[in-house]
């Protein structure tokens, strides 16, 4: 198996796990009255699988993204060479130009 799938399914596992423990979390705390609704409903355990399937969405999206950014070759501070100072360019201003304009408004 390629690295970058071992990667990403490492990562994939990572964030289901720690999409488990958020919703627990919610659920433990009592968020919003979340336990409440989903304890009292009889399809509150479909509202808890939408939770953990959507945070788990974000929380591997966001782990693999950490991943391959970590990836990444470590800065090269080879000295790069002088620069060209930058000079502002004048740009004119005429100085009726705002009166006209607001007068034909």
């Amino acid at each position: 198996m390629p690295a970058l799938i071992s990667l990403y399914i490492r990562n994939v596992a990572f964030g289901i796990l720690l999409a488990m423990i958020f919703v627990a979390g919610l659920l433990w705390l009592d968020v919003g009255n979340l336990w409440h609704l989903v304890s009292t409903s009889p399809i509150g355990w479909v509202a808890v699988i939408m939770l953990v399937v959507c945070n788990a969405v974000v929380f591997s999206g966001v782990q693999f993204a950490i991943a391959v950014m970590r990836m990444a070759d470590p800065a090269d501070d080879a000295p790069r060479g002088p620069r060209a100072p930058v000079t502002p360019a004048p740009v004119p201003v005429l100085a009726g130009a705002k009166a006209k304009t607001a007068r034909k408004s």
